[in-house]
């Protein structure tokens, strides 16, 4: 399988472009067409097969440029190289070697009044005791280098050593760097892999030689040493935001979907409520339409034979037992008080993103009374919606018995045999009445009630908490406190047989 088309494409998953195993196929099928020497053709035929959307086009497009651009090792070593040939030094710079491949040359072939002064900024990288510590040899003779770092860095080949950084970041599998932290790690690997080691061995060698051009040797080495690990730190870096980006973002979405909505930093606020929409969002591709599930395998004998009946008795067309997945009918009722304001506000972005799936929701809110916020939703915008509703209804002492007997006033005669109510709230009454007889009925009127308590479950009977008087009441009682369990009882209340 072609190893570079399979990394482009875990680098397009990586960016959120969903690509199956079948679109790889015929990728790769149209790589076999094209081949890679027309970069702009390659691009435009994957770009038929690969993305689907505009979204996904548009990232399509920004990671192949990233991807198949070929850049070249640069900096001030590639800059002044250049400069070289155009001052007139190009064939006598003794540290180029007269020639550009790396040979040594005589001492007829250098100059020496020059080549040490002006080779000094090419490799600027080196540190400030370094250059103290450097003895002044002046210009002139410089020896051939042994190993074959040495040989590529004296070459002053760009080109080569691009190819030489890629093909080595790919023996280290620095696609798989995930965290900026790793940069330095990644740099030393891929600078082993160039031949690092005997590159210092034989720095080390020649500065303890008494021959003079050894010595320069090993000064001309260091110097192209660090420039090459400055150019292999941007190399780094700019795979890291092709590889990386994606998968720390989601590495750090996958944190916030587990952990308490109660220690979400408000900083965070933004990026959860964009988690909140994509969770919705598959929710709402998986159960958008009324359909009929058929169990395959489960036959509806009645129902065949009067299909059949006009076949003399012969069976040919069998029809299947069927359930129909309706859309279900939600009254949500959250306690925004304090304790639970964080939860709620997610609870109810995450209902009102699944409008199209549960056109029905209403939502009530409530600390000590309870009033109906669907009008309030249906007006103003989701955030605004929620900000008044934690603002207007958050601030009263938490009164469970007193929002179960507004419930009852308001809207117990439109609960039928299709409702689920939801309740969200860790149920402590402050040691009031808590109305259990009011849930009951409820209980008898609906299809379905679920409590999610975002409290751990060892503390739900704890202190002034009243679950063990409300769990026999209630269908499904579930500890809810991050965007995983919220989804998970979504997902499950979307899939109930209506």
């Amino acid at each position: 399988m072609d190893k570079t088309l399979t990394s482009f494409i875990a680098t397009l998953r990586n960016a959120d472009v969903r690509i199956s195993p079948a679109e790889t196929l015929d990728a790769l099928n149209a790589v076999e067409l094209t081949g890679y020497r027309d970069r702009e053709f390659l691009k435009n035929t994957l770009a038929l097969v690969l993305p689907k959307t505009a979204d996904e086009k548009d990232t399509y497009d920004t990671t192949f440029e990233q991807f198949f651009r070929f850049a070249e090792v640069s900096g001030e070593s590639s800059t002044t190289l250049a400069a070289d040939g155009e001052e007139g030094e190009g064939e006598g710079d003794g540290e180029r070697q007269g020639q550009g491949d790396g040979q040594g040359g005589s001492a007829g072939q250098t100059k020496p009044t020059n080549s040490k002064r002006k080779a000094r900024p090419r490799f600027s990288a080196v540190g400030e005791e370094d250059k103290e510590e450097e003895e002044d040899l002046g210009s002139g003779e410089i020896s051939n280098p042994v190993s074959a770092l040495g040989k590529l860095l004296m070459q002053d080949s760009r080109v080569e050593l691009s190819v030489q950084m890629a093909d080595a970041a790919k023996e280290v599998n620095l696609d798989e760097i995930q965290v900026f932290t790793q940069k330095g790690l990644y740099t030393r690997r891929i600078m082993d892999q160039m031949g690092l080691p005997d590159l210092l061995k034989e720095v080390s060698a020649l500065k303890q030689s008494f021959n003079l051009p050894d010595r320069r040797l090993a000064q001309e080495l260091k110097k192209r040493q660090e420039w090459l690990r400055e150019q292999v730190r941007d190399y780094v870096e700019r795979q890291f935001l092709l590889h990386a980006d994606a998968t720390g973002m989601r590495l750090r979405e996958e944190l916030l979907r587990k952990i308490k909505l109660s220690n979400v930093e408000h900083r965070n606020f933004r990026l959860i409520q964009e988690i909140v929409y994509r969770m919705a969002k598959r929710l709402v591709t998986m159960h958008s339409q009324r359909k009929k599930v058929f169990k395959r395998g489960t036959l509806n004998v009645p129902r065949t034979l009067r299909r059949n009946m006009s076949y003399d008795g012969h069976i040919f067309d069998l029809q299947w037992k069927s359930v129909k997945v309706d859309r279900p009918k939600v009254f949500a009722i959250c306690d925004v008080s304090g304790s639970v304001a964080n939860y709620a506000r997610f609870m109810l972005m995450f209902l009102y993103a699944l409008e199209e799936v549960m056109p029905k929701v209403r939502s009530f809110a409530f600390s000590s009374d309870l009033a109906e916020v669907t009008e309030l939703f249906e007006r103003n915008k989701i955030e605004d919606a929620i900000s008044k509703t934690l603002r207007d209804f958050g601030g009263g002492s938490t009164d469970y018995g007193q929002a179960l007997v507004d419930f009852k006033k308001k809207c117990l005669d439109d609960v039928d045999n299709r409702t689920t109510i939801i309740i969200l709230g860790d149920a402590r009454n402050n040691y009031g009445d808590c109305k259990q007889d009011i849930l009951q009925e409820i209980y008898q009127r609906s299809k379905r009630v679920i409590w999610l308590n975002p409290e751990p479950r060892n503390t739900w009977n704890t202190g002034d908490a009243e679950m063990r008087k409300y769990t026999p009441y209630v269908h499904q009682a579930e500890e809810c406190n991050s965007l995983i369990h919220l989804e998970r009882t979504v997902g499950n209340l979307l899939k109930t047989v209506q």
